[in-house]
């Protein structure tokens, strides 16, 4: 293989590399989104549970009826 065979070979392959990089980082950031929207969610479950927790009644009582 000639030296200006083995240039076009080495930039094909910065080239396709170049692109699947590309790709990896939109992915990344992506789930980096998605990933903030999930730990938002939860922080919104949380306290959600906490406000029932809070609201419960500590023992469990017998209802009324009886």
């Amino acid at each position: 293989m000639d030296l200006e065979q083995r240039i076009i070979e080495l930039e094909t392959r910065l080239a396709y590399q170049e692109q699947t990089l590309a790709e990896l980082n939109q992915v990344l950031t992506s789930q980096q989104q998605h990933q903030t929207e999930l730990e938002r969610q939860l922080g919104l479950l949380r306290e959600h549970l906490a406000s029932l927790a809070a609201s419960a009644p500590l023992e469990d009582e017998p209802p009324p009826h009886y």
